[in-house]
């Protein structure tokens, strides 16, 4: 169902078909073109500004050069809608019914246009560093280009690319979309940098570029046609690396974009007319009641710090921000940053509670492991989209609980409802012995009154006391634990045990011991990756007796763009497979 039968995008099919269309042809291009981003956006939701911005650098790169022949590689890749639609993938734009076939990120399955499967930032001058690396041993001789904005600059990966660009002594080319924004504002001195680039047509001798050695030219209008098209042909060929410091508009073409670009970076199905919200926000949020603490905390005189890593808007953090402007922080693009400052802030006697998405936390492993963890002070982290997730494969959700539970010194919790979140995060502020981390839950908001205060020691809740069969439902999962005593009851006349582990680092060896004498069988639900998670953890201490375990969640691998309840039949995870599979094992038995 191609809504747009008459637009010019129909005839090209790859970047080859641009060579013959006269200026205002591609200038007609770039008008469709951004209006089939906001419509798919608008209609599944999506990065809307990023694309809208790169518009005529994106036609100007496939104008001029010969992809796939000359690679071009896109920094987080969420700006890649456009190069998508000239690569072959224009029905995913064009057609309604086609539009979650492509993916929003870069993918080689997709297309030979793409080069990797990327959707972190940062990573787009390292990666082009190694392909030219490679290119230049193999004696070929195509061109490289790296697109890195949104932020990216922001990231230590960036940094260590750029300083090993300036080794090369051939073609790369680092085309920097200075849009003046990353998710959110902008942070830290190198955009003061930009920004007085930007004020001196790029003459400034304050230039970070040239200071590491790097070829430089600057355009001042990135959402000029012409301009990019002359630009790429004078630099097409280079012999040697370049920075071309282009300046585009967040959003252009579209003036809500423009005038919000922090909540136009990415947004859920919107009303294009109005950009209302299709979908109905809650009232009552899990970050709102953490920001509710939070501002409590601060009155009450506890020298709390919120930190955040440019995704304020994800945790309610402008709210924070507006009220305790010195207490509120945010790094930028730097999960590092935002990790081992806490850590110093908290070794100050400070109260840093540190705001992480789960798919980008991973970015600062290092820094949980050995600033962290290792140094054991009392730092509070929230992580958001912790759960098995319907997005791409570049931002799944799935791993925090592996490769955080994994470390000494570290206590994570797992709230069921907000009662126990806010319980939770009072005890981390209190405690200074060490780091703690709370998975916020991500499903529907639940009211359960939390049975603790004090988390030093875990003490499961035995929320109903069973035999036969114990049900540990961890966290988010706690609503699926209560579906599946009920069908256990229903289907097997089992009276089951349904526990709350509230800790996914320490256990319960009292309760634990005591299930062995009504239970042959423990069942472990988690919203995360098995594979290092809390059921092994569970498996690995009755491995040695005569109880039976049995573990869901999902499997060790990246799942990419399936619906949520299409994952859960493939990992059984639904309460009737649950109770089948928990009746297959008690006949087995």
């Amino acid at each position: 169902m191609n809504l747009h039968p008459d637009y010019l995008l129909n005839e090209i099919n790859e970047p080859a078909d641009l060579k013959g269309l006269s200026l205002d042809q591609l200038k007609q291009l770039a008008t469709e073109m951004r209006q089939l981003v906001l419509e798919r956006d608008s209609a599944i939701g999506g990065h809307v500004g990023p694309n809208l911005g790169i518009m005529e650098v994106t036609l100007a790169f496939h104008y001029v050069f010969n992809s796939p022949h000359d690679k071009v590689i896109w920094d987080v890749s969420h700006l890649s809608y456009p190069h998508k639609m000239l690569t072959g993938r224009k029905l995913g734009f064009l057609d309604p019914d086609h539009y979650k076939d492509v993916s929003g990120y870069t993918n080689p399955e997709e297309s030979d246009h793409d080069f990797f499967e990327i959707g972190h930032t940062s990573t787009s001058v390292a990666l082009a560093v190694g392909m030219a690396q490679a290119r230049d041993m193999l004696g070929k001789h195509e061109n490289l280009v790296a697109v890195i904005g949104d932020g990216s600059l922001s990231g230590g990966l960036a940094f260590e690319g750029l300083n090993n660009a300036a080794k090369l002594h051939s073609n790369l080319i680092i085309v920097v979309n200075d849009n003046q924004n990353s998710i959110a504002p902008n942070q830290g001195g190198l955009y003061q940098g930009l920004a007085e680039l930007r004020a001196t047509n790029g003459q400034s001798e304050n230039n970070i570029f040239k200071f590491m050695g790097l070829d430089y030219r600057y355009v001042a209008n990135g959402n000029d046609l012409a301009t990019m098209i002359e630009t790429f042909k004078d630099i097409k060929d280079i012999d040697h690396p370049i920075v071309l410091h282009v300046v585009t508009k967040k959003g252009a073409g579209y003036a809500p974009a423009e005038a919000e670009p922090e909540r136009y970076h990415w947004r859920d199905p919107f009303d294009l007319k109005t950009g209302k919200d299709k979908q109905i926000k809650p009232k009552e949020t899990y970050s709102g009641a953490v920001i509710d603490e939070l501002i409590r905390q601060v009155k009450a005189g506890t020298p709390i710090a919120a930190i955040t890593a440019a995704i304020p808007g994800v945790f309610d953090l402008h709210r924070f921000e507006k009220q305790f402007p010195d207490h509120y922080f945010d790094v930028g693009i730097a999960e590092q940053v935002s990790v081992t400052s806490a850590v110093a802030m908290a070794q100050a006697g400070i109260r840093p509670v540190v705001f992480e998405n789960s798919t980008f936390l991973q970015r600062a492993y290092d820094q949980l492991v050995h600033d962290m963890a290792l140094n054991s002070v009392p730092v509070v982290m929230i992580v958001r989209n912790g759960t098995i997730s319907n997005g791409s494969a570049t931002h799944q959700g799935d791993f925090d609980i592996s490769y955080i539970s994994s470390l000494p010194n570290v206590e994570y919790l797992a709230p069921t409802s907000v009662e126990e979140m806010i319980s939770m995060l009072r005890w981390a502020i209190r405690q200074t012995e060490v780091p703690v981390v709370i998975r916020q839950p991500e499903k529907a908001l639940l009211h359960r009154p939390a049975t603790q205060d004090d988390y030093s020691n875990i003490d499961y809740e035995i929320a109903h006391q069973g035999s036969e069969v114990a049900i540990m439902a961890v966290g988010d999962f706690w609503a699926l634990g209560e579906e599946v005593i009920t069908q256990l009851k229903r289907k097997l006349n089992i009276d089951a045990s349904l526990i709350n582990p509230k800790s996914l680092t320490n256990i319960d060896r009292e309760d634990l011991h005591y299930l062995q004498e009504r239970h042959d069988l423990v069942v472990t639900l988690e919203d995360s990756n098995l594979s290092g998670g809390f059921g092994e953890m569970i498996a690995r201490y009755f491995g040695a007796t005569n109880i039976k375990t049995l573990n869901f969640g999902a499997p060790r691998e990246f799942a990419d763009n399936v619906p949520t309840e299409v994952l859960a039949e493939w990992y059984h995870l639904t309460p009737e497979q649950i109770v089948d599979d928990i009746e297959r094992v008690l006949h087995s038995m």
